[in-house]
Formats: structure tokens, sequence, C-alpha cells
């Protein structure tokens, strides 16, 4: 402990930073306790031992600045503000707590103060602090991200990605590892090749540096040194703090198999609490101003703290469950009301043209919208979807990524829950994957996580389908995936001028909207109006009417089925075309008109065929429309096959035009 702390650090600082970590070691112990009574019904993860980090960092936060964490969260949140009732209710599962009952110890949000959640997976709130310094830097306020994360997660790829980016655009984030030598039960010194933490960061170009994480003053000292230099634009520091975690890794595992309990006993002796107590009482710490803090004020405040924590106990206790129909409540924003226009005019313009008027009116008019990619600035894009637009909006908002699809895909969630509207291009489907745990764990779940109190209005595009030879990597769909998961919208559109509209309306979307684009669609030509108009998603159309057969279709599918139905239609044979548009949500009241008509089903799709898109049709018809088939429902769909590369061996994995009318035939001889 330092004899002298200036940093502007007086007595009154001094008792907040007590008094601080007094309510966290109160309340954690508060709910160990309460997890022995079976309050807690899930994994309680206590902060004991640890206090000093969350304090002396979060004592330099005002409100608008943000907070993401891990699963170790309960002190970040108390620290940030959140009040110990909420806390505490939350654990119990009650309404009144900060997730409403949605999150338990693992899982709090109150973005009310700044706390914009904890998170069950190791690393994204990595990215995520470092998406919010990006909406700072975007939107031009003076707000700093802070990720709070524990040695576990520096040998994970987050770690890599989320420093490097935010050294590359200088944000304004802090990123604090609590090094508390375990990852659960794997030692540090074990896993870690280098177990230097605070020494990676001239690896990225940014300040680190290392900490007694028990010693607050020095945390306190450290972390506003970094928080200034990052609101003045100086960019992100990496603080490494070493502590301990004096209870076991979640309430009721066992402890003493991986370390021992004169090692804990230890770490008991060198509490932050204590440590901070006996500093101010021997007069380690100097400062001007008030006469210093007395045994017996500390003592007060200790009561004070006590009785706060046993009201925010009973507030708990008796606060109500929540409702069991607000279980399904915000999966989704509140639908976004769209009217599609009644004739798409004469104009005529391509695909890709069409998506990018609507990405330029619409980051005309809102300054909050940016793009992210690899190529997307001053290249324009692979297929030309931001050309000319890095001239016109800048760096900032046209900006050039690493090959980091996990980094920024996670950093743009961060970014979506903290003002902006990012538009994630990723040019191949397939090259998203990397980051779909970002998606699915994090980006899906916020709105829902939060109970609606974050929106996630992120747009994420590229292209999907198999031509051109691109092989296995180039050639994925996932429109199904996607589609499987609560939280996400999928848009799949056939044509240019579906694509401008339901582009125009993801750009507007509250949801997290993946906005896959059929790489042989990409130059063809449709009419478009000039203007801008919405297509809301879950309304499909009839691409060509008919009476005896029904053929659902998407994307280029769509074009082989009207070109089959054509020919069909000189053998006698009327064949209704529905497309879709969007597969979540699915029009499935269209595909049942239809079916009331026809009486027969065939659904095509160039992606595999078991457990697909084809397959959840199939199902739901049988369900609503089951009285009106005249035969059984069929699909015809791609092989069950990774995409070769030889231009003959990737026609025979594909449904063609021939394909198609033979299933139409069949169907209708059954």
């Amino acid at each position: 402990m330092s004899g002298i702390v200036h940093d502007g650090l007086n007595w009154e600082r001094v008792t907040w930073l007590y008094r601080t970590m007094q309510v966290i070691r109160q309340c954690e112990e508060q709910l160990a306790k309460s997890h022995q009574r079976g309050l807690v019904h899930g994994a309680c993860h206590t902060y004991v031992g640890e206090e000093a980090i969350a304090t002396g960092v979060c004592a330099h936060l005002c409100e608008q600045d943000v907070v993401f964490s891990t699963h170790r969260g309960h002190g970040h949140a108390l620290a940030k503000g959140l009040p110990p009732r909420e806390l505490i209710a939350e654990l119990f599962g009650r309404a009144t707590g900060c997730s409403r009952g949605r999150g338990g110890s693992m899982h709090l949000f109150a973005p009310e103060i700044g706390m914009m959640g904890t998170s069950g997976i190791v690393g994204p709130c990595i990215l995520q602090a470092a998406g919010a310094g990006y909406s700072f830097k975007l939107l031009e306020r003076d707000n700093v991200g802070v990720a709070f994360f524990g040695d576990g997660a520096v040998n994970n790829g987050a770690f890599h990605e989320g420093l490097n980016l935010a050294s590359i655009w200088k944000l304004p984030v802090l990123f604090v590892c609590e090094n508390n030598q375990f990852a659960t039960e794997v030692p540090f010194d074990y896993s870690a090749g280098n177990p230097d933490v605070g020494g990676r960061g001239s690896a990225y170009g940014i300040p680190g540096v290392t900490l007694d994480g028990n010693d607050v003053l020095a945390i306190y000292q450290a972390a506003g040194e970094a928080i200034r230099r990052a609101r003045a634009g100086g960019g992100p520091t990496l603080i490494e703090c070493r502590t301990y975690r004096t209870r076991a890794h979640a309430e009721g595992m066992g402890d003493f198999t991986y370390r021992t309990r004169d090692d804990v006993e230890q770490w008991k002796r060198r509490c932050p609490i204590q440590r901070l107590r006996r500093a101010i009482q021997t007069e380690e710490v100097v400062l001007t101003g008030s006469h210093p803090l007395t045994e017996i004020e500390l003592d007060a405040i200790d009561a004070e703290v006590a009785a706060q924590i046993r009201e925010a106990q009973q507030f708990a206790e008796q606060s109500p469950w929540p409702e069991a129909a607000s279980a399904t409540t915000h999966v989704y924003a509140p639908p976004r009301v769209a009217q599609e226009p009644d004739s798409p005019g004469s104009r005529e313009t391509t695909y890709v043209k069409a998506t990018w008027e609507a990405l330029t009116s619409a980051m005309e008019a809102d300054r909050s919208i940016f793009v992210f990619g690899e190529g997307i600035g001053k290249r324009g894009g692979n297929f030309q979807t931001t050309l000319g637009l890095y001239e016109r909006f800048g760096p900032t908002r046209l900006c050039d990524t690493p090959i980091a699809e996990r980094g920024f895909v996670g950093l743009a969630g961060g970014a979506a829950m903290t003002g902006s509207r990012p538009v994630v291009d990723f040019m191949f489907a397939d090259f998203v994957l990397d980051s779909v745990g970002e998606i699915i764990n994090q980006i899906a779940k916020i709105q829902y996580m939060s109970s609606g109190r974050i929106r996630m209005p992120i747009l994420m595009r590229g292209c999907i389908g198999i031509g051109h030879s691109a092989a296995t990597h180039h050639s994925g769909s996932y429109h199904t995936m996607y589609g499987h998961f609560p939280g996400l919208r999928v848009a799949v559109p056939a044509t240019p001028f579906d694509a401008k509209g339901l582009f125009c309306h993801a750009l507007r979307s509250h949801d997290p909207v993946l906005f896959l684009e059929h790489r042989e669609l990409l130059s063809s030509k449709g009419p478009v109006p000039e203007f801008d108009y919405e297509i809301p998603f879950g309304k499909g159309r009839v691409a060509r009417p008919g009476k005896d057969v029904t053929i659902v279709a998407l994307a280029f599918m769509v074009r082989k089925a009207l070109d089959a139905a054509e020919q069909l239609a000189a053998q006698g044979v009327s064949v209704e075309v529905i497309d879709p548009r969007t597969i979540q949500p699915l029009d499935s009241e269209l595909i049942a008109e239809s079916l009331h008509k026809t009486g027969r089903l065939l659904i095509v799709d160039e992606d595999f065929q078991p457990f697909g898109f084809g397959a959840e049709v199939a199902a739901r018809m049988a369900d609503v429309a089951f009285d009106e088939l005249d035969a059984p429902i069929r699909r015809l769909n791609g092989a069950f096959s990774p995409t070769p590369y030889s231009p003959e061996l990737e026609k025979a994995v594909v449904p063609n035009v021939d394909s198609i009318m033979k299933a139409v035939q069949a169907l209708l001889e059954e």
C-alpha cells in the first residue's frame, strides 16, 4: 500500500471505496447463505476476495460509461451502482431482479446504469466493450467501455481479436483482467504460455500494466489514468490485477482438489477490505481535506451496509415471481409497421445496386449506421456492395477490418447495444461461421435477456449459394441454421425489388438480421423503385399464380422454379410459385392459402434436406393445411454433401429446371 496517494483522491472518495467493497462482500456472503437455503436456484459465482478491482475501476465511471462482464459479475454490477436488492432478487429468480428473473448469477443486465450485461460464455465481454468504444468514437461521445474478465479469457481468441481491433482503431476501452489464478479449476501457470498478462499489452501496441489486485488504491490510480487517456482519444489500456477468489468457483462446488486450504487462508489474510482499513487506521493513506476515518466511523459503515443487505434480502424473498406469460416476451423487438409498394415500377437495376441504394440512403439519414467488413472501404466490397461509399462517408463509417470474423461481429454486437447500427458485410456466409457463438449466444439473446431494455439493431449480410466453382468454403447457405434460433431475423431475397425493400426494412429494424444474398442473383436485373420503401419481414409473395401444384422456393431456386413452371405450362400444368422472402419469420399463411387452391406441395431448396427448411415448411403445412392435401408433401434439395469444385460435379449436387419438372410430374401422379 502506498503512502501518499494523489490523483484527486480525498477522504470522501476513500469512504466510497471502503463502503463499496463492504457492499460487495456482505452481499456475496448473504448470497452464499441463500444458496445453502435453496433460495438461489442455479449457479452462484461470488466475487469474495476480488472486491478491490471492480471498486477501484468503477469509481471513475459515470452512468453513461458502460461495463461488460463475465460470469463472476456480481461485484462489477454492484460497483457500477446496481442496488443489492435487485441483484439478490435476480439470483432468487424474482420479477424485481435486474434481469427480471431471466438471468440469474451469470446474466446481469442494468442498462439504465450502464451495466450492459454479464455472460456465461468466456470472452464476449472483451469484444462488446470494444464495440461500445466504437460507438462512442462514431457518435463523438467521451464515454468509455470497460471489460472485466478472468485469466481464462486471455487464452481465448476473443482476447486477441478484441485487443487488436481496439488498438488499430484507438478505441476508448479499458480491458481489466482479474487474474485469480484459476480458470474454473485449471491453474493459470499451466494454461498460459505467457503468464504475464499485463505485459501482453505491448504485443498489441497498447499500454499494459500489472497490479496487486487486492490494493484498491493502486487500482484506483491506474484505472483513473487509463480512463482519462481513453476519454482524451489515447486509446485502450490493458490492466492485469493479480488476485484470488477465496470461495469456490461456484457455491456448492468442491474446492480442494486443485488448491489447498493453506493457499486459501493465506489469501484471506490479504483481504482487500481489511487492507484498506489498516492503511486508514495506521495513516498510511495521507490525504488533504477532511480528517481520516476513525475506527468507530468504519464500524458504522459496516453496520450501515449490513442493514442495507438485510433489507435487500427481505425485499428479494418477498418479491413476486415473474408471470409465466412473460417467459417468451422480448425475444424480438416490437414489429415495425411497413407497407410494400403496390408496384415495382418500370425502372430496372441490379440486385447489388438495389441494396446499395438502400444502404446509401440510410447512411445519409442516420449517422449511427456504419459498415464493417474485409475490403469494403476503398475497394468497395468483394461484390461492389459499398462501392464509392468510403469516399462519401469516410473510414469510420466504412471500416475495413482484419480477417477476424469473431472479433468484428462480436464488436459490432457491442456497438449495436450502445447506440449504433452496424452493418457487417462478411462476404461469404461460410466465413461468418467463425463468429457463430457471438451471433447465437450473444446477439440473438441480448434483447430477451435484458427484458427488451437493450435493442440489437445489427444487419449481417453476405453471399450464399453454389456456383462459379467456388467449392466447399465459399458456397454455403446456412439459412436453416440461423432460422432455428430465437431472436434472429433471416431474409433470403430472390429479386432486386425484394432485396431493396427488405434491406431498407432491416436497416430500420431493432432486431438482428441475417441478410443472405445468393451469389448467382447479384448481377440479375429487375424493376426497382428509385425511392426508399420497405417490405416487412414475414410477408411472402406469389411469384407466379397457378392451380395444380404449389412450389415453395428460396433465392436462386425461385428463378429455377419459375423456369420450370414456364415449361410445364406448355404441357398444361399450372404451377404456383411461392417465394417466402424471409424464413424467420415465415409466411405460413400464404403457403396454406396456395395449398387451398392446388392441393399439392413441392419445396425446393438447394441446401441440404435433413432437418432443413423444407422439413419446417412440410411440418407446418401438415399442421394447418392437412385437409387441403391431395398428395404427400415432397421436398427437392441439394445433395447431402460438401460442395465440389469441378463444374460437372457442382451441377450434380443442386436442383435444376429438369429435376424440378420431374418432381412436379411425379407429384401430379400421386
